[in-house]
């Protein structure tokens, strides 16, 4: 599957809206809250109406699922769906700590095919094509990236804003004693580049903080599973994540919970 045209226009748009992104980031932006009580910004919408506009543009048939957009269902009857967070790490954002992310992904038949995660503030990309293998790029130059082969004294990736009590109990209980910090996709992309060996979700999560990032780990040799084991697809009814998930760098770290 030739995907480099996609890859590129998923690129660029990610690149234009954390141009936007850290506009409104130098700006005393407001916030307010949607039905679900997450925060939402300026930044977001204007990060999700420019990616939206140009993927149309693009891929006039394809659909599209977004976090900031209205979503009407018929998205299913498509093979080919994008999903995008415009803005992932909406909390970080407002905290100002620059661990904020864009996130697009092409899911084809329910499994990301394609993923792209931005960090505007360092302006470091991260992208994946199925087969293809997982990449690094900043300034231009790229680096093909891969999980590291630790099995012992491995690092957990935590989340900034949403560690649970049960996540660092069970770390404390396996002996895991070094913990590395961060917001939004970042701590997978940590994992596809070899800075840390696991992270465990136990939260509820959506298909957009995810997709892209699943993409970028298992092409750079990494594991993506929900809580049970099974594998995570996409395009669905629902698109909460129920059963949370967890990233590895190999499958000798799996912790049991």
């Amino acid at each position: 599957m030739d995907l480099s045209t996609e890859l590129q226009e998923a690129k660029e748009a990610a690149l234009v809206a954390g141009d936007v992104i850290l506009e409104v980031y130098k700006e005393d932006f407001k916030t307010e809250y949607k039905e679900d009580n997450t925060p939402v910004t300026k930044a977001d919408h204007l990060a999700n109406q420019l990616i939206v506009h140009k993927l149309r543009a693009a891929f006039p048939s394809d659909a599209i699922l977004s976090e900031e957009a209205s979503d009407d269902g018929i998205r299913m009857l498509n093979q080919r769906c994008w999903i995008i967070d415009p803005l992932d790490g909406t909390k970080e954002f407002i905290k100002k700590n620059g661990e904020f992310t864009v996130n697009i992904a092409l899911v084809h038949e329910k499994k990301p095919v394609l993923g792209v995660v931005y960090i505007p503030v360092k302006k470091e990309l991260y992208f994946a094509v199925k087969g293809f293998g997982a990449y690094y790029e900043k300034n231009g130059v790229q680096q093909k990236i891969s999980v590291s082969k630790r099995v012992d004294n491995i690092r957990a990736a935590c989340s900034r804003s949403h560690t649970s009590d049960k996540l660092m109990e069970l770390l404390r209980e396996k002996g895991i004693g070094e913990y590395i910090y961060a917001g939004s996709a970042l701590k997978g992309c940590m994992i596809a580049s070899g800075k840390a060996e696991i992270y465990y979700r136990f939260g509820l999560t959506s298909e957009w903080d995810t997709a892209a990032l699943q993409c970028i780990v298992e092409e750079a040799g990494g594991i993506f599973r929900q809580m049970d084991d099974t594998e995570m697809t996409y395009n669905r009814i629902d698109t909460v994540n129920r059963k949370g998930f967890y990233i590895l760098n190999r499958i000798e770290n799996k912790l049991q919970v």
